[in-house]
């Protein structure tokens, strides 16, 4: 049985394959074209248990694109790795081969795969979430500057003039 690893970057993923006894059998840094990561595991889909890609903010075309290819897609929850606790300098086919290795002891965080139509949904919730934590800090810094001792002294000032 073989595990993959996939260290996703912005333009480029770092791709490893490993078998039982965490023996690299395939690593290598490709860009990020579908095509190009489909063509490099499609000599090892049969064997692969899952891929492991990291749960980072570019993910989305990557994992639906390797689900459609039929792969099992584990996505990584990678703040819940101990190796990701301040470690992360180690490297990109460090980072690869750990999450194949974590995934063929079963000890893998993972994140929900939203369904491809319930995200646009998820989204706009977390934006609307986060505006309203913006609105909230704005009226407290206002508040805050009312409340101090130039406001009241400044309104003073002008209201006699």
């Amino acid at each position: 049985m073989l595990f993959c690893g996939i260290d996703l970057h912005s333009n480029n993923c770092l791709v490893v394959v490993s078998d039982d006894a965490d023996k690299v059998v395939y690593s290598k840094r490709l860009p990020n074209e579908l095509a190009t990561i489909c063509a490099a595991l499609s000599p090892y889909q049969q064997e692969l248990f899952g891929v492991v890609v990291e749960s980072t903010y570019n993910w989305y075309w990557l994992v639906d694109g390797l689900m459609a290819a039929g792969h099992s897609i584990h996505l990584a929850n990678t703040t819940a790795i101990k190796q990701y606790d301040g470690l992360k300098h180690r490297g990109d086919e460090s980072d690869a081969r750990h999450l194949a290795h974590v995934i063929r002891l079963g000890l893998l965080p993972e994140r929900h795969i939203m369904p491809k139509a319930d995200r646009a949904f998820r989204d706009l919730a977390r934006r609307r979430m986060q505006l309203g934590g913006q609105r909230t800090s704005q009226i407290v810094s206002i508040e805050t500057s009312m409340a101090s001792t130039w406001v009241p002294q400044f309104l003073a000032t002008a209201s006699k003039s």
